[in-house]
């Protein structure tokens, strides 16, 4: 299984969101609290030219927010990425 990163803050419901829809899947991730290190949120925003959470990378792929990993979903290609 793909190494899932999600970056987020404890306070965001598309975050909540993304954390049901992975752990529905069975899928593990680390989550990366920007809210509670400045240096992450530099780092989120570097990786993937956003500054809204969540931001999802499935391994080096980035996803997007929420709403992109839930379309992926919808499509039957989120379970893909997953695996690989």
């Amino acid at each position: 299984m793909a190494k899932v990163t999600l970056y987020s803050s404890r306070f965001c419901t598309y975050c909540a969101h993304a954390r049901r829809l992975l752990e529905a899947k069975g899928v593990a991730y680390d989550e990366l609290h920007i809210d509670q290190d400045p240096d992450l949120r530099l780092q989120m925003e570097s990786k993937s030219q956003r500054r809204s959470v969540p931001q999802i990378f499935i391994g080096d792929y980035h996803v997007g927010g929420f709403e992109e990993m839930w379309q992926l979903d919808k499509s039957g290609k989120l379970d893909a990425l997953l695996q690989d």
